[in-house]
């Protein structure tokens, strides 16, 4: 009879140092919150005052605003490795680098709809030698010297859309304008370059990244998950993207079988096949060529499109309709 009695006394004793610890706790963190709110607006309205925020009567609240702004992106471009080298460039140590790498990749694995991680993970995998492999490419081709000469931007304006939709329907500029339309894209959704150095290397992969839709358009390849892949695929073979590489190496771990079937059947052996006969991509001047029968540029850059994917994808989905309607009649 004692032994529980004791225990229930030790209970009772912890039940009540327990409540008084919750109770010291919420007192603290009342008198904390009380302080802040009495003690910390004196301080920022003391802040204010001192730096001319309140009672501006020399009229210099806007110079000073403006001092401190710089002074605060003075200081974090003094922890930059580097000073920027045009226009949104943010320089990255390379802790920093493989950091982007680590998340931007994962990120891509498992939310690829999300172009924002796409984006990161191409700059992040954009390696020096890459780029500069890809501008002797570039210059060793007449009209790829001329691209980077002139440093062309691919926008809405700078191709005119309306022009683009009344000229020749085999025209390589109303192929573009016809995918852009049916896929409900545009040319001026596509990111500017942040995370590369080089001032001419950022120029060529805004370039390729711009170029991108060609790509898809030339080879009438929707940019649902299969058709971004086969495109990934093409470019890799064709101007060596690593990150177009990975892409295609490892997005179709996480489709469905009938997806992969199609891919290493069909898809992923004509882009391999079809980007190392290609010649290279990235010394197109589309801008100059938007008048061009589509076959004849085709035929000069040895391009022969995959089946049509979308038409593919439709039959299927017929069939399992018909096979659902007939199934459900069997069983009635």
């Amino acid at each position: 009879m004692f032994a529980p009695t004791t225990r229930s006394v030790l209970a009772n004793r912890v039940t009540l140092d327990s409540l008084q610890c919750a109770k010291r706790g919420f007192v603290f963190a009342a008198v904390a919150c009380l302080a802040n709110l009495v003690i910390g607006k004196d301080v920022k309205l003391a802040d204010a005052m001192e730096i001319g925020y309140l009672h501006d009567k020399n009229g210099e609240y806007e110079h000073k605003l403006e001092q401190r702004t710089e002074d605060r992106l003075k200081t974090l471009r003094n922890t930059r490795p580097i000073e920027p080298n045009y226009k949104g460039h943010v320089p990255l140590w390379w802790h920093e680098r493989m950091m982007l790498f680590g998340i931007s990749g994962l990120r891509s694995y498992f939310h690829p709809e999300n172009g924002e991680n796409i984006v990161q993970l191409g700059e992040a995998t954009a390696l020096p030698c890459f780029l500069e492999n890809l501008k002797h490419t570039m210059l060793s081709d007449k009209t790829g010297r001329r691209i980077l000469r002139d440093q062309p931007n691919i926008t809405s304006d700078s191709l005119d859309m309306g022009r683009l939709s009344k000229m020749d329907k085999n025209s390589v500029g109303y192929t573009y304008y016809k995918w852009l339309t049916k896929e409900g894209v545009s040319p001026d959704t596509r990111a500017p370059v942040t995370y590369i150095d080089d001032p001419v290397h950022a120029f060529i992969f805004k370039r390729y990244r711009q170029c991108h839709d060609f790509y898809h358009a030339i080879n009438d390849l929707p940019i649902i998950i299969e058709g971004e892949i086969a495109v990934k695929a093409f470019e890799a073979s064709n101007i060596g993207v690593p990150m177009a590489a990975l892409g295609a190496l490892l997005a179709p771990l996480r489709l469905k079988k009938v997806q992969k079937d199609r891919l290493y059947s069909i898809y992923l052996p004509w882009a391999v096949k079809s980007g190392l006969n290609c010649k290279p991509l990235i010394n197109v001047y589309w801008e100059e060529i938007l008048d061009k029968n589509i076959n004849e540029l085709r035929q000069e850059l040895h391009i022969t499109p995959p089946p049509d994917l979308r038409a593919i994808r439709k039959e299927r989905a017929k069939q399992r309709k018909q096979f659902k309607i007939k199934y459900e009649t069997y069983e009635k």
